[in-house]
């Protein structure tokens, strides 16, 4: 595949898997009524987004219908109903491979994690990596990333 063939297929759309979304959404509002223009301001400062106030106020203006001041899990999820892009995804996969080199490890999750306030072991990363993990390499390829961020999974 060439490098325009890949430029057309950053612009393939994907439906989000809901649960992941809500799991996403829980990560990032600080209160109950949901996400609000402080919540999106410090999670942009802590990836080290430039102008993340900016970033914030231009996010809420987009999401926040109801002008509330709070995006709530449905306003939220309205953002993402018709789908993501593929580099999207690929950028969020970024998010979490610090290293670079195309593969998420349990320490990256555990770093990216920290970030957003979780508290989360090795050893929980760990078996977040293996559920994911299809091809039982130890590490959450692209790939693994995709079906993870667009396919529901079911519960045991």
């Amino acid at each position: 595949m060439g490098a325009r063939d890949r430029q057309f297929s950053d612009l393939s759309t994907y439906k989000p898997d809901d649960e992941e979304m809500k799991k996403v959404f829980n990560m990032i509002a600080s209160q109950p009524r949901g996400i609000n223009k402080k919540d999106l301001q410090q999670l942009l400062e802590r990836f080290g987004k430039a102008d993340a106030a900016t970033e914030a106020r231009r996010m809420m203006c987009v999401a926040d219908h109801n002008k509330d001041g709070y995006m709530d899990l449905e306003e939220f999820m309205e953002v993402h109903r018709n789908g993501m892009q593929l580099g999207d995804i690929r950028r969020a996969f970024f998010v979490f491979d610090r290293d670079e080199d195309g593969r998420i490890s349990a320490e990256e999750v555990m770093t990216v994690l920290r970030k957003l306030g979780q508290s989360c072991s090795l050893d929980e990363c760990r078996k977040m990596v293996r559920e994911i993990d299809r091809d039982g390499d130890g590490f959450v390829g692209m790939d693994d990333f995709m079906v993870m961020m667009t396919r529901p999974r079911r519960n045991p």
